[in-house]
């Protein structure tokens, strides 16, 4: 009887210990897991990535409007060089966010970005885009950055999106730990650009 009770209890604390584990892979996972579903999707604002438009272009227009923000520790002045542009659903469009590193040091950048309405972020596409990358700016170093982006002609079948005519894109700039494996634009002086 005490050894069936001892295994017993082996079992169910190895059956414990691997639930746990479970859910800490689990928690683990789900942050990537939850960002490829957004991709996917569109959920929550998230755009698309495209190669190039797509060559077909409708008459329907769209306004989008542009929105920049910074972490709270992020010691730049980060905005839109325009407040929107105005293209048709299928044609590609070119915008320009400004940077300025206001610190007395070198300073590495990663932007966030979504889109609103956050159901539009199904059609909203990037061609080429600052926030595939992370940005650095030496000191008192300002830098104009692009992004190149379509609508998908596919938004003219989604009746849920007949009443969108305004679509905003947002990124906001956070601090952080330079991988210079992955940065392709390094500003070495006010204005220049290597890379």
């Amino acid at each position: 009887m005490a050894k069936a009770l001892k295994y017993r209890n082996r079992r169910l604390a190895m059956i414990s210990f691997a639930t746990a584990a479970g859910m800490v892979g689990a928690s683990y996972a789900a942050v990537p897991l939850y960002e490829v579903f957004c991709q996917v999707t569109g959920y929550g604002g998230t755009t698309q990535v495209a190669d190039a438009a797509p060559g077909e272009v409708l008459d329907r227009k769209m306004t989008i409007r542009f929105n920049a923000d910074i972490g709270k520790k992020m010691p730049w002045r980060f905005a839109p060089a325009q407040d929107r542009v105005e293209l048709k659903v299928g044609e590609q469009g070119l915008a320009f966010y400004r940077a300025k590193n206001l610190s007395g040091r070198t300073i590495t950048g990663t932007a966030t970005f979504n889109v609103t309405p956050s159901k539009a972020g199904e059609y909203f596409n990037k061609v080429a885009c600052f926030c595939f990358t992370e940005q650095e700016l030496k000191a008192g170093a300002e830098v104009d950055m692009p992004v190149t982006f379509f609508i998908d002609p596919e938004i003219a079948n989604d009746p849920n999106l007949n009443d969108v005519t305004t679509i905003t894109l947002s990124y906001t700039f956070f601090e952080t730990e330079p991988v210079t494996d992955r940065t392709v634009r390094v500003v070495t002086e006010p204005g220049k650009t290597d890379g």
